[in-house]
């Protein structure tokens, strides 16, 4: 990287935004250039992080000289999460249209919060919310606002169903609280995500006023206990959370038949659908989350199967008007409540909002539904693919169908003990991370340590399928000896 007139400065300046976006285009084109075949992770990632510890500067070095040092050792200090090998969370990549869009939000720098303070970025985010509910079959009728990620959206839905639940008992949560209500009810299988219990503790609702009914170790649903606990309400308000892709097998609760108990009820049914919504998208899987439309409130995120960056999420809500009530925000120097224009930041959680819309409309723009049905449809194959070589050796085991992107399995060379088992995977999930050419994290099972590899990036091949399961073997021999 050439590293000629780099330009000192202690304060910011115009003449340095030239060679600032020069020094990017030129990193990104060789970053990009590069990603597909890049290990995942450095063995020098712990010290190249530490690197950064310091004294604050008195006198800075201008932005050129300083963005040189960033992009020198954030090569070995950072992750490689944009690329094909990182199968380590439900993790997409970014595809170009929503990339350029990004940088194009930054060079922008919108705030997101009213119509005054960008009318782009509103109204991109109306239509994108209204191509999203196209996109995954919801209701047009229904509201909706972008949020930072699912657990913002869980709260944006939870928050939505606090207030309705409220409201049934002649209560205005979000003006009095909570102190006239007795606690809320809050019920849901044993797939239950944590950012959905966090939230529910950041509403007052309380992490352990969650009761969960599981039929077996899985966590399944268990449908008749879970209506034998909503007849004992006698009528009261209640919140069931379904959810439409479990993250240790992508599994998905019964939606349709929880969607009848909520009728029959008296309930609020929050589908948590963080990556298992885009099983609506293909044919092939639609089926899973069946019943999604007659849900109260529906939460995705962007950053996962849509494929844009970092951070995004969306929080659709069957009454629109219930936004306006649980997130009203008013001051003298703010839009009036009653303006006509949509004002984002009055039905959702954050004011200060980045304009995520650029890069979600552009997406959408330039891939449509059939663009998107053919990532989510290939990787359905990628991961039957991975499932069939998995079942095809002789020292790995499948356990759990692969319903969609999720593939649970665990290295198990035959002859050994549940405990030694367990304790060798914790291992192999510890070498897979170190060793940084795939990656791929550990979970729990029935109670077994399993390895849950998710395909989500667009850019994921069949070689890369291949190159995990291999990288697996090898590590897992090497412990086993």
């Amino acid at each position: 990287m050439n590293r000629t007139n780099l330009t000192d400065s202690s304060t910011p300046h115009r003449d340095e935004i030239a060679e600032v976006l020069r020094l990017m285009v030129e990193h990104a084109t060789t970053y990009f250039r590069q990603l597909d075949d890049l290990p995942v992770r450095s063995k020098n990632v712990e010290e190249a992080a530490k690197s950064f510890e310091a004294k604050l500067p008195e006198t800075g070095e201008g932005a050129a000289r300083t963005l040189l040092t960033l992009i020198d050792r954030a090569k070995d200090a950072s992750v490689n999460s944009a690329g094909p090998r990182f199968f380590h969370f439900v993790i997409g990549g970014t595809t170009p249209a929503a990339l350029g869009a990004d940088w194009l939000t930054t060079v922008l720098d919108q705030v997101a919060y009213a119509w005054v303070s960008s009318p782009l970025a509103v109204q991109l985010e109306v239509v994108a919310l209204s191509w999203l509910k196209d996109l995954f079959s919801l209701p047009d009728k229904w509201g909706g606002v972008m949020t930072t990620g699912a657990t913002l959206a869980n709260f944006v839905g939870l928050a939505a169903a606090r207030q309705w639940c409220g409201e049934k008992q002649g209560v205005d949560v979000s003006e009095e609280g909570l102190s006239n209500l007795p606690g809320i009810p809050v019920f849901s299988s044993g797939y239950i995500h944590a950012s959905a219990v966090k939230c529910l503790g950041m509403l007052g609702i309380g992490r352990g006023n969650v009761k969960t009914f599981s039929r077996d170790a899985a966590g399944r649903l268990d449908l008749k206990a879970l209506e034998k606990s909503l007849q004992e309400l006698k009528g009261s308000p209640a919140i069931l959370i379904g959810n439409a892709g479990e993250v240790n097998t992508g599994d998905f609760d019964a939606i349709e038949p929880l969607a009848d108990l909520a009728e029959e009820y008296n309930a609020w049914l929050h589908v948590d659908g963080a990556f298992g919504l885009f099983a609506r998208l293909s044919p092939q899987s639609e089926h899973l989350a069946a019943g999604v439309e007659r849900a109260h409130s529906v939460t995705v995120d962007g950053h996962k199967w849509l494929n844009v960056p970092y951070d995004c999420g969306f929080a659709f809500v069957s009454d629109p008007a219930l936004l306006g009530r649980t997130f009203a925000y008013t001051a003298d120097y703010l839009p009036d409540p009653e303006d006509p224009h949509p004002n984002m930041g009055t039905i959702g959680p954050e004011s200060s909002r980045r304009a995520r819309s650029l890069s979600v409309w552009a997406t959408l723009q330039a891939y449509g539904r059939q663009g998107y049905r053919a990532i989510v449809e290939n990787h359905l194959a990628l991961a039957q693919r991975m499932a069939r070589l998995v079942e095809a050796a002789s020292d790995l085991e499948l356990l759990a169908e692969v319903q969609l992107n999720i593939v649970c399995f665990r290295y198990n060379p035959g002859n050994l003990p549940e405990a030694r088992l367990n304790q060798l995977n914790e291992q192999l999930g510890e070498a897979i991370l170190e060793d940084g050419r795939v990656y791929a994290g550990t979970t729990r099972f029935e109670d077994k340590v399993a390895l849950r590899p998710a395909i989500a990036n667009w850019r994921i091949r069949e070689k890369d399928i291949d190159l995990f399961i291999d990288v697996v073997r090898e590590l897992g021999k090497k412990l086993e000896s």
